[in-house]
Order: structure tokens, then sequence, then C-alpha cells
């Protein structure tokens, strides 16, 4: 599974510590504030996301983009200490 992660921290120290924990699970940093990976699987997505969570404040964003996902792009998105996610699916419909 591919998933990259966009971060928006309200704090040095929220970023430092995000980011040793992406490390941590594997993540590598492509440009400021985003990080990839390819080798994450589904049950340390959801320990990183615990992680995070802990790790975070009201002030802070996450965004995860999750793909593929039986044939979905899924966007979770950590705000105001609340996740929301949203599912789009990818799969090719037949035209009539």
């Amino acid at each position: 599974m591919f998933v990259a992660v966009a971060c928006d921290l309200g704090s040095e120290d929220h970023q430092s510590r995000v980011h040793s924990s992406l490390v941590e699970y594997g993540f590598k940093k492509v440009h400021d504030g985003l990080y990839e990976s390819l080798t994450i699987n589904d049950q340390g997505l959801l320990r990183l996301k615990r992680d995070l969570d802990r790790l975070t404040d009201s002030y802070d964003s996450l965004r995860f983009y999750q793909y593929p996902m039986e044939n979905t792009l899924v966007i979770s998105v950590l705000k105001d200490k609340k996740w929301r996610k949203t599912v789009v699916n990818t799969s090719k419909r037949e035209r009539s």
C-alpha cells in the first residue's frame, strides 16, 4: 500500500516528534511536511495514527492518503484532535 502523509504542525517540538515517529515507521521525507511509505501495512498504520494522535494537539493537522485499499483512495484527516475519513472508489465503471 502507498501512504503519503502531509503535516501542518503548530510547533517545532511537535514537528520534531512527528518526524521521528514517521521515520521510525519507515516513512521517508520527500518534501517539507510530506512523507511517503510503500512498506507500511494496515496494522502499522493504525498504530502510527494512534501514536501521532498522542503527539499532536488541536493546532496540528495531519492528512493521510492511502492507495490502494480495495480499489479505493482513502483520505484520513486529523484536525482539531478529531479523525475524519473520506473514501473515493477508483474502480472503473462500464458505460452503457
